[in-house]
């Protein structure tokens, strides 16, 4: 499917922002600081806006700071926490707003969106530990913690299954259900459409790919089962959905994801887009099939809550 010049000029602001940040990964002499190139990378992402009646305010997580997205009509107790992408080195909350505030809306949810900590300056996993952290403090709440719903995009969406078993490993009640969203699911990257569609896919290739997990690992071995949850014990998990874009580089390892959770007997759902690229929705602004995608994932969601 042709994509439209909306999408087209959206991905190339994306992808030169996201580049900007490479000699952040290579170690290289910077110009001006990392939080400043990660301010441009969250400032172009923003580009897609949450509906103009979800309110946006500053929160603590229980030590992990963040956003909360409060929809103009919530659903009693309702609750999302929203775990962001940026291969665990950029991304934050404030360039989220849209896809979380669309979910808040969807959803009648509240939607926390965390900061977590950032490599190469925070080597993972300090990414994952302030997630689990926030979400021990959501289900710390007994009136919330049967409407806690995750998603999350990218490694965000790795996230929301790594989160969900060390919950679970915690003795902490498990959320009704979790979407992921693109999810970077293997560092080792062994799937045959890291081959396939390494030049498909706009944002990423396994080229760059290769390069973050570098960067961000330290002396986590590609193949944990916290940073590749292929590899994880996830048997108990809550039902999930698994979305993925037909020409992204990571389709492989996404569609073993999901066979991985069916096979320990978790309810999953696997939705593949035709044509759509990693992380569409995104686009919910300009692209029928993000909005189509987020409307699937909500509708998931919703029928797991109370």
């Amino acid at each position: 499917m042709p994509l439209n010049d909306a999408v087209r000029d959206r991905l190339e602001g994306w992808k030169d922002a996201a580049m900007a940040l490479a000699p952040l990964l290579l170690g290289e002499e910077l110009t001006v600081t990392p939080d400043v190139l990660r301010a441009r990378y969250n400032q172009e992402l923003a580009r897609n806006l949450p509906p103009a009646d979800v309110s946006v305010t500053a929160v603590d997580m229980g030590g992990v700071p963040g956003a909360l997205m409060t929809p103009a009509e919530p659903h009693d107790g309702r609750v999302m926490l929203y775990i962001h992408g940026g291969g665990y080195f950029s991304g934050g909350s404030a360039g989220y707003h849209g896809i979380a505030g669309h979910f808040a809306t969807l959803l009648g949810a509240c939607v926390y969106i965390p900061d977590y900590r950032l490599a190469p300056e925070h080597l993972f996993p300090a990414q994952l530990d302030d997630v689990v952290q926030a979400y021990a403090w959501l289900a710390a709440d007994p009136e919330r913690a049967d409407r806690i719903v995750l998603a999350g995009d990218s490694a965000g969406g790795a996230m929301v299954v790594s989160t969900m078993v060390r919950a679970r490993n915690a003795g902490l009640r498990l959320p009704a259900g979790g979407v992921a969203i693109s999810p970077w699911a293997n560092l080792e990257m062994t799937g045959a459409s890291y081959t396939t569609r390494d030049g498909v896919d706009p944002l990423c290739s396994r080229e760059i790919l290769v390069l973050m997990a570098r960067a961000i690992l330290g002396t986590t071995r590609p193949n944990d089962p916290d940073v590749s949850p292929v590899f994880a014990d996830v048997r108990g998990l809550p039902p999930m959905l698994v979305q993925i874009g037909e020409s992204e580089v990571m389709l492989s390892d996404a569609v073993r994801l999901a066979s991985h959770l069916a096979d320990s007997r978790v309810r999953t759902s696997l939705e593949v887009w035709p044509d759509m690229f990693h992380v569409w929705p995104m686009f919910t602004d300009i692209l029928p099939e993000a909005r189509e995608a987020l409307e699937s994932a909500a509708s998931f969601l919703d029928r797991q809550l109370p």
